[in-house]
């Protein structure tokens, strides 16, 4: 009895010692291309210890990941690289050494990576990201001018000399090596060129996609997610203002990507652009709220308890979509709120008033004036910044009206009727010469 005893306590003592050495479970994998960048994320329960290194000839990243267990997600990831991704060609995974499981990824050409955790938030777990950026950013100019062009990166696709597995056999020579916060951001781009010297006529109309990729925004009873309902209707606008003489529409995000904050502002202003306009489709504990809703920028403070609230919900983005915060962003000086500026803050509720307006003739309004909070994605010093709040669809019936094709038509035209009648009363031409002055 004694030795039962005795062998019974030795067992739970090793259970007891076991864990230090358990291996941790990626439970999901998700693959988001976009033509700014590709992110790979890896969920996971506990926090991931990681390795990340670069080699040449031909391009690739590796990532070694310690006690992970290589389970068939991890097996899937190969499945999840398209051939239209613009950075990554392929990649490989397997078990590299015992407690080390290695991920190669071929890329297309030079890169530069990010890679970062993310601490539990909303729905997710911990969150182990890879950003992979190009070592040359596409300059935003172009990809307004040349789409087609600019949009594609074209390496060498001929095989390369020697394809080494990298894997899981030798130790391959390293060219950079990197830990936690220390990978290199790509610097931004050169500055772009004048409005002049691209148009003195065509006024471009920035339009903006809320959430995206990780940040799902908004979720509906009936299984629509707001990225998807944003994303159709931007992509509606955007059709609408290019039909339209002496207009252009750039929208922000093509795709189910993530774009930080920052980064949304960053990239109107890198394409002049005269005004921007975010879309959203708002979301309330209460099912039954219901209507449209016009925002524009404070200076001092929400005009609401259910501003400040929304504006509070939709900052959050970047905690959710996910964002490096060791790096440092080189847009930041750039769109950070000069509040001395407060004729585009003026030219904002102008603006906001139209479009609140035409909204009024296809839905009821939540509020029946323009709202002012502190909306991070709207603090461009010197562009015309609305964010829209299409419909609640947290309601039920509203719901099934966004993720109707006729009513997102519906939708688009009136943010253009009310962006043309703000441009009747106040040319873009004449807010700069004013602001010259």
């Amino acid at each position: 009895m004694f030795e039962r005893t005795l062998k019974l306590v030795a067992l739970l003592c090793l259970l007891w010692l076991t864990p230090t050495q358990a291996t941790t479970l990626i439970s999901s994998a998700r693959v988001w291309p976009a033509q700014d960048y590709t992110r790979l994320t890896l969920e996971s329960k506990q926090s991931v210890s990681y390795t990340l290194f670069t080699i040449k000839d031909p391009e690739r990243l590796v990532i070694d990941l310690e006690d992970i267990e290589l389970n068939d997600v991890l097996k899937n990831l190969t499945s999840k690289i398209g051939n239209d991704d613009p950075y990554i060609k392929s990649v490989r995974v397997g078990r590299f050494k015992p407690g080390v499981v290695r991920l190669v990824l071929d890329l297309k050409a030079e890169a530069k990576p990010q890679l970062f955790e993310l601490k539990p938030v909303a729905e997710y777990g911990y969150r182990l990201v890879l950003d992979v950026y190009p070592a040359k950013p596409i300059d935003p100019l172009m990809a307004l001018l040349q789409p087609g062009k600019a949009a594609s990166v074209t390496p060498d696709s001929s095989p390369p000399d020697s394809q080494k597995p990298v894997a899981l056999e030798a130790t391959p020579k390293l060219s950079t090596s990197t830990t936690l916060g220390t990978t290199e951001t790509s610097k931004p781009s050169a500055q772009p060129k004048s409005r002049a010297e691209f148009t003195e006529r065509t006024l471009i109309i920035a339009i903006d996609a809320g959430h995206g990729g990780e940040d799902p925004g908004a979720h509906g009873s009936g299984g629509a997610l707001e990225k998807n309902v944003t994303l159709a209707i931007a992509r509606r606008l955007k059709k609408l203002v290019d039909a339209q003489d002496g207009m252009r529409g750039v929208l922000i995000r093509d795709g189910d990507y993530f774009i930080p904050l920052g980064g949304r502002t960053a990239k109107a202003r890198a394409a002049h652009a005269d005004l921007f306009v975010s879309i959203h489709a708002d979301a309330f504990i209460n099912p039954e709220a219901h209507g449209s809703s016009v925002f524009a920028l404070s200076e001092h403070g929400a005009t609401s308890a259910a501003a400040r609230w929304l504006a509070k919900k939709e900052n959050e983005a970047d905690l959710i979509g996910g964002v490096n915060i060791a790096v440092k962003d080189p847009y930041l000086a750039r769109t950070l709120l000069d509040l001395s500026q407060t004729a585009t803050i003026n030219d904002s509720l102008k603006l906001a008033k139209h479009v609140l307006g035409e909204l009024s003739d296809i839905n009821a309004l939540h509020r029946g004036h323009v709202e002012q909070a502190g909306f991070a994605v709207l603090k461009s010093p010197d562009i015309p910044s609305i964010l829209v709040e299409t419909a609640f669809i947290s309601n039920p019936e509203e719901e099934r009206r966004l993720t109707d094709d006729n009513y997102q038509d519906k939708l688009a035209n009136a943010v253009l009727s009310g962006v043309k009648r703000y441009l009747s009363q106040n040319p873009p031409l004449m807010r700069m010469k004013m602001a010259e002055r």
